[in-house]
């Protein structure tokens, strides 16, 4: 044993000083005043949204945006951290100060630019998916009249539920019966049980159940929108815009949205936010 530890002492030396040169080599340009914990990026998340944010069957946060978030971190020389939580809880949180950054793909409007650092970064969309054996035919929002659709509570996809509700009484109809649930997977659960009989949701997760045989694509690409990461601390933002940039710059950002299918934003990335 004593011979081992003599034979070990000189790799961990080793592997000390150069975890210590590489932490020397790279500094942060993010000040530690603009972030929760030193060193630390500390990212929410709703991992209820494969392919882009979920657990897998190991039990590892996965998906497109942890990927993206780990990459972020990397490049700002912070170690990522990320916090798994119910979506109508992130602003809050990070109003807070319990995260640095909102990595869930939040939705971006004019509304939520007042209330923080926003980057809209990719494109999604609103999708209707209803189960396999499914033999109503729903290919129009008014197809949807009179049906109980479950959908996940405070995000953007409720507030279009509740518009493609509304629309459908203006025009004299019965609208929908919208059940809420604290994730999209508790949402497709209640599909699954025939509690719900569609949900509403976004086009990348719709696709990716369709695609394994778990639920039909009724509709699609409606509501068109940019999604976002959002931060509290503007100096943070403009990190994180600086990083985005240079990933489009080398390539690394159109590869990664490819391979998910994921399609971004036309012009320029900005940080759109309230003055500071």
């Amino acid at each position: 044993m004593v011979r081992f530890a003599r034979l070990l002492l000189p790799f961990l030396a080793t592997s000390l000083l150069s975890g210590a040169a590489w932490a020397a080599d790279c500094t942060s340009p993010v000040a530690t005043s603009d972030l929760i914990k030193p060193g630390i990026l500390v990212m929410s998340t709703n991992p209820t949204l494969p392919p882009l944010q979920y657990v897998d069957k190991t039990g590892q946060l996965v998906g497109m945006r942890i990927e993206l978030g780990k990459e972020i971190a990397k490049r700002l020389c912070l170690t990522p951290e990320f916090v798994k939580i119910e979506f109508d809880a992130m602003v809050p949180g990070l109003k807070g100060g319990r995260w640095d950054m909102i990595d869930t793909g939040i939705f971006f409007t004019p509304e939520r630019a007042k209330l923080m650092q926003m980057i809209p970064y990719e494109m999604q969309a609103i999708s209707i998916s209803v189960p396999p054996t499914s033999k109503a035919p729903i290919s129009k929002l008014e197809d949807l009249e009179g049906k109980t659709v479950g959908v996940e509570i405070g995000g953007f996809e409720e507030g279009k539920a509740k518009a493609i509700d509304a629309e459908l009484k203006r025009t004299g109809g019965k609208g929908l019966t919208i059940l809420t649930f604290d994730s999209f997977a508790l949402a497709y659960q209640a599909l699954r049980a025939g509690q719900v009989e569609a949900v509403v949701s976004i086009d990348g997760v719709a696709k990716d159940y369709a695609d394994r045989g778990d639920f039909k694509r009724a509709i699609s690409g409606l509501y068109p929108t940019p999604v976002a990461l959002a931060f509290k601390s503007k100096p943070l933002a403009d990190a994180v815009l600086k990083v985005l940039d240079d990933m489009q710059k080398d390539g690394s950002y159109k590869t990664l949205f490819d391979r998910y299918g994921v399609v971004a934003p036309a012009g320029a990335l900005a940080v759109q936010g309230p003055a500071t």
